[in-house]
């Protein structure tokens, strides 16, 4: 099948064309740039050793996005295009709601003008808000969102649902992230934030690598072990691989589904720090900040419904994650630029 990535060109975009192709279907991808570079497309090229279909554009370019559907044969689009960072949500979150709603309204048009009508959405945990039950399933409902980037991400949701519900030939796939980290074991792409990192494993990459002083760390006076908060982590390429079990399910006609993509296994930030000192070898100074608004302290899921139904499950633990992180970053200290 061939897909149409949006935002194919950022992090976790990149790692999944590299499952795609394993899998045997095609790609192309459309990337405004914005979060982004062409140089981690043309890696990703160097990879697979194929050439990538590439289109700069917006995905709020309607003309740009009826363009893409005439010209390639689009099986499945998997929507990962957004603005993301979610403290500058805080403080932008007009530009927030402006960009995500109307990318995802412009696209869903673009599609049903064209009859595709099966879509993978890179959705969130953040959907849960301070979550009812620990570990997260499926059926956690969902919560008062803490951000406007939060807040879009579960709006998408209803919106994709709803369409769905109206025109059942759809199949919609809602997968919520927990937290990628990690980099692809070529140590060739990897993430690449714009500016100071809003995650905690680029920030210690960073620093571990000379190009910042220390790691602030918000919060140790959270009611978890350490007093640190803690997530699931999970291995951007575990994360990538789910889509195209996804696609799966898209391929029998799923509907609507909603899934968890995580480990089930929660790390606090100190317990992130030690792991990546103890792989690497390299020391991580840190400082303890006041907490961030609208951190919570505990988030992590239960991931026994994508194994069940889609026969996915992570395979990469806390020092693989780490060390795949640092091989990134050693080797590209200033990221795409070198």
């Amino acid at each position: 099948m061939q897909i149409l990535l949006t935002g194919g060109a950022g992090y976790i975009g990149s790692h999944t064309i590299i499952e795609l192709d394993k899998a045997g279907h095609s790609v192309v991808v459309v990337d405004n740039l914005s979060n982004s570079c062409e140089e981690s497309v043309r890696r990703v090229s160097e990879i697979i050793g194929k050439p990538i279909p590439f289109i700069k554009a917006d995905v709020r370019d309607a003309a740009a996005m009826d363009s893409i559907f005439k010209s390639y044969k689009i099986g499945a689009v998997i929507h990962f295009a957004g603005l993301k960072a979610v403290g500058e949500s805080v403080a932008k979150p007009l530009e927030y709601y402006e960009n995500n709603l109307n990318a995802t309204f412009v696209l869903v048009n673009a599609m049903r003008n064209n009859g595709v009508k099966n879509i993978i959405f890179s959705s969130s945990a953040t959907v849960y808000g301070n979550p009812a039950v620990i570990p997260i399933t499926e059926s956690c409902p969902k919560g008062e969102c803490t951000n406007p980037y939060g807040k879009t991400k579960s709006m998408l949701e209803e919106v994709l649902s709803d369409v769905q519900k109206a025109d059942p030939e759809w199949n919609v796939v809602l997968l919520r992230y927990f937290n990628p980290i990690g980099a692809h074991q070529s140590g060739r792409i990897g993430e690449n934030p714009n500016g100071i990192p809003n995650n905690l494993m680029p920030y210690i990459t960073q620093v571990a690598v000379g190009r910042r002083p220390e790691l602030g760390v918000f919060g140790n006076d959270y009611d978890t072990p350490d007093g640190t908060g803690v997530r699931d982590y999970i291995h951007v390429c575990d994360l990538a691989a789910g889509h195209v079990s996804a696609l799966q399910a898209i391929e029998r006609k799923c509907g609507l589904a909603i899934y968890n993509l995580g480990t089930g296994h929660g790390y606090s930030v100190l317990d992130v720090v030690k792991a990546f000192e103890k792989v690497n070898g390299v020391k991580v100074p840190y400082s303890i900040k006041p907490r961030r608004a609208g951190d919570i302290a505990t988030c992590y899921c239960n991931p026994a419904k994508a194994k069940a139904e889609l026969g996915w499950e992570a395979k990469f633990g806390i020092e693989e994650m780490c060390r795949d992180s640092w091989n990134w970053q050693k080797n590209n200290p200033k990221g795409y630029e070198g």
